[in-house]
């Protein structure tokens, strides 16, 4: 495991977004600012984010319900061993807004369930792509799967192992003007170009620093990210209280063309 650098204790919004640049979305501004992942975004919640419960179908089947809207190379990129997918549906390749379903897979043979949303949600500024690289402002598409969290507030009761510190707090403006602060209150790293099993303010880079990394799920701010997934406040709390390890959650994420193949 590496240890985070310490950049100066606190950046003026030139020196944020150059930081956020070199490291992929997220920074700390506060006390001792860190380059992490994704600079998200919480925008207010719309009435679409309600918790959904799916009933059974009266339709006869030919097997195990399977996600909506994901073609067949997406749904063979899901693990077997997966039993939650937070699923983030971009509105097109060059698109900075998304919507986010978490479904559950908790009965094989029942195939998945929609358990929470749809949710607004951001994500990069300039889209989405596969071959992400450091400052290109897109989210890289993919499945990857989530095992750490961590921010700045207390544990809200995470499932998944979490790292309280000081160095996720954040200052300065996003891209419309909009503050960053409390952006990384609550975050998910998500397992693109990092090391499994340790907090996410980590910053070992496995494909090299050039392929960025600090790909976080966290608090939206009302504008669109460095390359993260955000979401509000409240729904990262229950995304939080939700993601189980034992269910080896994966987030599943592109723009809707791509994850409709």
């Amino acid at each position: 495991m590496s240890v985070p650098l310490r950049p100066p204790a606190l950046l003026t919004a030139p020196l944020l977004v150059l930081a956020l640049l070199l490291t992929g979305c997220a920074s700390s501004g506060s006390t001792v600012p860190v380059g992490a992942p994704g600079q998200g975004a919480a925008g207010p919640e719309s009435g679409a984010a309600s918790v959904l419960r799916s009933s059974p179908s009266t339709e006869a089947t030919s097997g195990p319900a399977e996600i909506p809207d994901l073609g067949p190379r997406t749904r063979a990129e899901i693990p077997e061993d997966a039993r939650q997918a937070f699923v983030v549906t971009g509105e097109d390749e060059d698109a900075n807004r998304s919507s986010a379903v978490l479904y559950s897979r908790e009965d094989p043979a029942e195939g998945w369930v929609a358990v929470a949303g749809p949710w607004d949600a951001h994500n990069g500024m300039e889209g989405w792509t596969d071959h992400h690289v450091a400052g290109d402002l897109r989210s890289p598409k993919g499945v990857y799967s989530l095992t750490d969290a961590g921010g700045r507030l207390p544990d809200p009761g995470a499932l998944l192992p979490y790292d309280e510190h000081p160095r996720f707090a954040v200052d300065g403006e996003g891209f419309y003007g909009e503050p960053l602060e409390g952006s990384f209150d609550y975050v998910v790293a998500i397992n693109y170009n990092r090391t499994e099993g340790v907090t996410p303010l980590d910053r070992t880079r496995p494909l090299g620093l050039e392929r960025g990394g600090g790909i976080w799920i966290h608090v939206d701010h009302g504008g669109p990210t460095q390359g993260c997934v955000s979401i509000p406040e409240a729904r990262m709390e229950e995304l939080l209280r939700t993601l189980d390890p034992e269910l080896n959650p994966v987030i599943v994420m592109g723009d809707a063309e791509t994850l409709g193949r």
